[in-house]
Parts: structure tokens; sequence; C-alpha cells
């Protein structure tokens, strides 16, 4: 489906990150723009024609988060790229973190000066990766939306974590969308460990690919890039000093991100990335950068858990009891394999000890949405009282 109206060359941009010598289009199927999100973004477009003046009709655009901090924004629409705040009734309405715009996410602007634009509406998203927030009760944080593929980043050093990297499978999977495992500094480990490393993740892993690769020989790196199309959009996940900011420079073959020199220390690049930002590869496949999480909280998906941890879900169908805890039952499969030594007591533990984040989750989750019901309801008596003239 064709895109909103207009069209503009583009030179190269340090914020977006690419020019015409990188064979991007500036259109907005370039960044994503499929028929599914122009269907949505044109029946929106058609309700806000209908009620607003004459002379503000035209003015309403479709446009792509493409960066974000602190609740300022950078969003491409096919009449240029702009800064953006959110309505003051988009701010009202709003329920939680969750209903701002965050990046990825396609949205409804209009333009009110040169260079800047407020945001009417957040598009219905096909995806949503998000963790639990570690400055709250449990609140969800949106890492980025309409993602297709994240891209789980760590280093076959000292980064290299089993459990870690089951959280980040557990909040892919739970957001619906397909994982690539990238290890990255094997030029920092020798090939008899860096064997040994691979195995043990494509074994905690199941089905997602794992890559290996040097970001400093580049050694592998064509491998990873055969696995990106054009077209569809990838999230950078990992902890910081890893290599994702020269990572995404390789891939993107110029030095856009800026990135740390390594520590003789510790093994670790210096933490460069402090926003989310969106990007175009030359192939034509979009990028989602993140800053490094120090934690992975995992949210209150089950669809999650069963996908990161594929062996314990298989043996689980066997249990006696269909709500089985994996804990105490008898006749848990589960218990049973772990017995026997057929399943891996360090992910057994990882296992459990995400299960009850999860479930503590769900708990604080469901108490924030009983408060806001009673606080709509409190809202609601005030209004009637008020309409009837008590005070």
């Amino acid at each position: 489906m064709a895109c909103p109206e207009g069209n503009m060359d583009m030179n190269y941009d340090s914020t977006y990150g690419y020019d015409a010598d990188m064979g991007a289009s500036t259109s907005l199927e370039s960044i994503g723009f499929s028929e599914e999100t122009g269907a949505l973004a044109a029946a929106r477009l058609a309700d806000y024609a209908a009620r607003a003046p004459a002379r503000a009709r035209g003015a309403f655009q479709a446009g792509r988060v493409v960066l974000e901090q602190r609740e300022r924004y950078a969003v491409r629409a096919a009449s240029g790229e702009y800064e953006a705040e959110i309505t003051g009734n988009l701010r009202y309405s709003a329920r939680g973190r969750e209903d701002f715009p965050a990046v990825g996410d396609w949205v409804i602007l209009t333009p009110v000066d040169e260079g800047f634009a407020v945001i009417h509406e957040v598009l219905p998203r096909h995806s949503v990766l998000k963790r639990r927030a570690s400055d709250t009760d449990g609140e969800a944080q949106i890492i980025a939306a309409n993602i297709d593929c994240a891209l789980i980043v760590q280093s076959a050093d000292r980064d290299f974590n089993l459990n870690r990297l089951e959280r980040y499978l557990s909040i892919c999977a739970d957001a619906g969308i397909q994982s690539i495992v990238v290890i990255t500094k094997t030029d920092l480990c020798g090939e008899e460990a860096l064997t040994d490393l691979l195995a043990r993740a494509r074994a905690r892993v199941g089905s997602p690919p794992v890559c290996a690769l040097s970001n400093k020989s580049l050694l592998g790196l064509d491998s990873l890039k055969s696995r990106i199309l054009p077209g569809r959009t990838y999230c950078l996940l990992g902890s910081s000093g890893v290599g994702k900011s020269t990572l995404l420079n390789n891939l993107c073959g110029r030095d856009l991100m800026k990135t740390g020199e390594t520590s003789e220390s510790t093994s670790k690049g210096r933490h460069t990335t402090s926003h989310r930002e969106l990007l175009v590869m030359p192939g034509g496949g979009i990028l989602i950068d993140n800053p490094g999480m120090r934690e992975v909280g995992v949210t209150d998906g089950d669809s999650g858990m069963d996908l990161a941890f594929p062996a314990i879900a298989e043996l689980s169908r066997s249990c006696r009891f269909s709500d089985c805890t994996h804990t105490c039952e008898k006749g848990c499969a589960v218990l049973d394999a772990l017995r026997r030594g057929a399943l891996d007591d360090g992910l057994y533990r990882n296992f459990l000890k995400m299960e009850r984040e999860r479930r503590h989750f769900e708990a604080t989750a469901e108490e924030r949405h009983k408060r806001s019901r009673e606080f709509g309801k409190m809202l609601k008596t005030f209004d009637r009282d008020r309409k009837a003239g008590k005070f």
C-alpha cells in the first residue's frame, strides 16, 4: 500500500543514520510501513480528517518514532523528520507507560511548525517488547514496539551468562517475536573454549539460531547479515559493554554510533548508548539500538516462559496435575527428570526464579488494575453528583 503523500530526498543525518549512498529509500516503506500498518493509518487519518476543520484536514500524517529521549521524540513521516511531543489529551488519557509512544511505534501526528510536530495517537502495535521496570512496583517498561526479531547480544568473555540469555528469550517469546542469539568478541576466546560455549548456548536456547562473530576481525559477520531481511525490524538487546554499538556500526558499514574502548581489566567495552534509536541498514533491514540493560525483569507471559524453557514445557505435559508448579508435587515429570539427571540443574533453578518473578508481576499488575478501576469509579461518581447539583 502506498504511504501518505509526500516524499523527500535526504542527505546523511547523524540522528537517523543513513543517506542516499546507503541505498535506503526515503519512503515510509523503507522504515517498515506495511499494508497492515497502512490500512490502520488510513482508517485513523480518515477519522481525524472527518472531525477536523476544513483548513486542517490535510495536516494529519502517519509517521514512525525513530528516536526517544525522556518523552521527547523524533518522528519520521513522508513529509520529513520532526521533533515531537505528545498532546495533552494523549498524556491525560494514558493509563501507564505502555500507552506512551516508544521507538518503533507508528503514530498519527500533525506538523505545527518547521521541524516540530505533535503526536495525537499511537496506532495498534503488532508486537511490544517490554520488561519489568526496576524503579517501580512491577510496572512494565516498553523497550521497543513493532519488532519482528531481536538480536540478543552476549560476549564470549566475562559477560556470557546462560541465565540472562534465558531471560531475554522469555521476554522476546512473550512479545511473539523471533530471536537470534549473537555471541561477540570471539577473538578474546580460545577455539576450544568457544566451541564449548556455543554448544552450551545451543543446548539451552533450543530453536533460535546462535551466531558467533568478532567485531574486530569481522569473522562471522556475513553469516549474521544473511539473516537480516529488508523491511523487517530488528532490535539489539544486551548488557552494557558487549559490543552492540560496534556491531551496529559493522552491520551498517560505517560509524553511526559512538563506541567505547575495551577495558583491559574487564575486557568490556565502555557504555556508550544512552537512548533508543531506529536506523536503516544498507540492505534495507531496520535496526533499533537500545541502551545496555543491567536488569531484565520478566512480565506476565506464560507463553514466554514455555518458549524460553522448551525442555521444561515438554516435560510438564507428562505431569500428573495440569497446574503443577514443579516444586513438590507427586507425579511431577520435571522433578523426576531432575532426579534422574535428565534435566540441567542450572536451567531448572533459573526457571523457578523467573517463574516467581512472573507470578509477582501478575499480582502487582492486578493490584494496579484494581486501583485504576476504583479511581475510575470515583471519578464517575464525582461527575454524576456534580451534575445532580449535590455540590
